[in-house]
């Protein structure tokens, strides 16, 4: 069997037809079997590659052939119902647009053209589609859609609609996402039926623009129409999808039911062997951590991935525990950690000094904070790609020197970095909330500054106090602030905390001078892409939901280029390696921290596989619920 290994191949099938029946993935991999490759070549005598999937690196792990995932149980009962937590409101249906607080889960309900797995971090397989063809140029790319693709009315998926999803976002989606998209795509063609052309802008990086048009979601022409929806509008009606759960009930603000759609077209799909398998999914809406916590003790809901290290360390002594009703574990977790931390909002004045975004970080104790608070279940986050190939360790390479020279030469970032080890968080005596050296230096940072220190100890600049909000929507996190503001009052700086509800907390995001400092979380990809200027570059600053800080940097801007157009990964690492190396060094943020395992726990009626794969938990699609146990649980009166 020959895999398509790389873009670059072009010994290809040319498919018979655009639709195939629910067989056609398994047909086409036999052709390929067999040898009967054909060559196709476009007009410009350009070689046309013809494929069931795409990577850029290596080759994909799965054939046509695939019968099922290598990580799922594809005799998994179906059926059971799972149930997790929600915290905050929701008013809307709708997670396309800012207006409202979006449901959680809405995902189940919608499918894309391409898929990914959660063991290929480079491979994109056709789903929607059963084949895609695109020339060495990568100038566009046809999808041959699936004909037995149906939303969840009934009505059939057909390549108007992929179209009219295109359009839909053009004209009414996020300005952000617009501007990304329009650097993508120039236009898409509806060729018959079943066949879908998107046509590429010159400028998008060839490494990406077929994977980017892959996630475009099937929306229905038809039901848009007919309802008048639009999505930049916020709608307590979802929006018609293809995929395998629709709503089954709702109760604003206190709780979501998902449940199977008994006709799901794919529910013999590859892909969704041994995928799906609950028959419903049942979202619980809390006010903070504390009540949640108290209502999976109670039997509420089921399923629980703990992010509080303090509950973790302490709060699963309960006798659901103790009677074995409930299991408690550790999972391995493979994906790339966690990119948390505190940034500042570089729009205001008083952060744009490092010297001072540099006497905060010092004030930030984390040996102590994980040592008394999170009893020693973190790590730091040190890297935007922790504890990943793609992380700057030590003194640049040869190959980081040759693309950081140029920026240092044109005045863009200081010589150091070509010398120094990549920039790591301070270290802190771990005896006490305050390191004392790191008091000393942040002081003297604050000197140099020219926020000196009044009789009242309170540092002031022109005959300005030096004040730091906290803003916060978690009461969890309170314990977690409080000892850092404190810290920071000793500095002499007017830090306080506030706490607000979420909806305040989100308007106040939206509105990018109203804060100073927030917990964000940046964690990038295995295949960084164009999507980084979202995060980081100067012209989404003033508008972003991701760019936050409002990162305003030109020798980041320029180093970006170098990670979208790498063309294998040995150039890809290189240039990563470099960003990251910058992005730290220019101190926007405070690393918070980060753990490399699953924490969760839940009431035992539910297995799954015994190898998880390396980038999903899964718990919502490949576990599986055991109608015995339940039984049994039921009777002793776990829940």
């Amino acid at each position: 069997m020959t895999k398509h290994q790389r873009c670059s191949a072009k010994v290809v099938t040319k498919p018979q037809n655009a639709g195939v029946s629910k067989l056609g993935l398994l047909l086409a991999g036999s052709l390929l079997a067999f040898g009967a490759a054909t060559l196709v070549r476009a007009e410009s005598h350009e070689e046309i590659i013809v494929s069931h999937g795409y990577t850029n690196f290596g080759e994909l792990k799965y054939g046509p052939d695939m019968v099922h995932l290598d990580y799922v149980n594809p005799d998994a009962p179906k059926g059971g119902e799972i149930s997790v937590a929600a915290q905050g409101t929701f008013d809307t249906f709708n997670n396309f647009a800012r207006d409202g607080a979006a449901a959680a889960g809405t995902a189940v309900l919608y499918e894309s053209i391409l898929t990914a797995t959660a063991d290929d971090p480079y491979g994109s397989y056709c789903y929607l589609c059963t084949t895609m063809e695109y020339p060495e140029s990568k100038d566009w790319v046809i999808f041959n859609l699936r004909d037995d693709i149906t939303f969840s009315d009934g009505t059939p998926l057909t390549a108007d609609d992929i179209a009219f999803s295109h359009n839909l976002i053009m004209e009414q989606g996020l300005p952000e996402y617009v501007a990304v998209v329009a650097s993508f795509v120039v236009g898409v063609e509806v060729l018959d039926t079943y066949r879908i052309k998107f046509n590429f802008t010159p400028e998008a990086p060839r490494r990406d623009v077929v994977g980017f048009a892959g996630t475009t979601r099937g929306f229905s022409r038809a039901w848009f129409d007919e309802t008048g929806a639009r999505l930049d509008e916020s709608t307590d009606v979802p929006f018609l999808g293809t995929g395998a759960y629709v709503i089954d009930s709702f109760d604003t603000n206190r709780q979501i039911i998902y449940a199977r759609d008994p006709d799901w077209w794919g529910a013999q799909h590859p892909f969704n062997i041994g995928q799906a398998n609950f028959e419903t999914i049942r979202y619980e809406y809390f006010t903070d951590a504390a009540a949640a916590f108290e209502a999976f003790k109670a039997g509420e809901y089921t399923f629980r991935n703990e992010n509080s290290s303090l509950q973790w360390a302490t709060g699963y002594d309960f006798p659901a525990v103790e009677n074995d009703w409930i299991s408690v574990e550790e999972l391995p977790d493979g994906s790339i950690g966690s990119a948390q931390a505190f940034i500042f909002n570089l729009r205001e004045p008083k952060f744009q000094d490092p010297k001072v975004r540099e006497a905060i970080r010092l004030m930030f104790n984390f040996e102590w904070s994980n040592e008394t608070l999170f009893y020693g279940i973190y790590d730091r986050v040190e890297s935007f790609w922790q504890n990943s190939h793609l992380q700057a360790r030590g003194v640049p390479s040869d190959g980081e020197i040759a693309i950081l020279q140029p920026l240092v030469d044109d005045g863009l970032l200081d010589a150091s970095i070509l010398k120094d080890g990549a920039v790591l968080p301070p270290t802190s005596d771990a005896r006490r909330p305050s390191d004392r050296g790191n008091l000393r230096l942040a002081s003297d940072l604050l000197d140099q500054a020219g926020w000196i220190a009044g009789d009242d100890g309170v540092r002031r600049k022109d005959g300005q106090a030096l004040e730091v909000e906290f803003l916060i929507a978690s009461p969890s996190f309170e314990r977690i602030v409080n000892p850092y503001v404190e810290s920071l009052q000793r500095l002499g700086i007017n830090a306080f905390l506030n706490r607000v509800d979420y909806a305040q907390y989100v308007e106040r995001l939206d509105a990018p001078s109203d804060f100073d400092i927030v917990t964000h979380t940046m964690t990038q990809g295995f295949e960084p892409n164009v999507f980084l200027r979202q995060w980081f570059a100067t012209e989404t600053a003033d508008d972003s939901s991701r760019n936050l800080m409002g990162l305003k940097n030109e020798a980041i801007d320029r180093l970006m280029p170098a990670v979208i157009d790498a063309a294998t990964i040995e150039e890809l690492t290189t240039a990563t390696h470099a960003l990251d190396r910058v992005l730290r060094a220019e101190g926007f943020w405070v690393p918070q921290w980060y753990k490399s395992v699953h924490t969760v726990a839940y009431y035992d009626m539910y297995e799954y596989p015994d190898t998880l794969p390396p980038f999903s938990l899964g718990h919502l699609s490949f576990w599986w619920y055991n109608a015995q146990r339940a039984e049994e649980l039921k009777a002793a009166g776990a829940f």
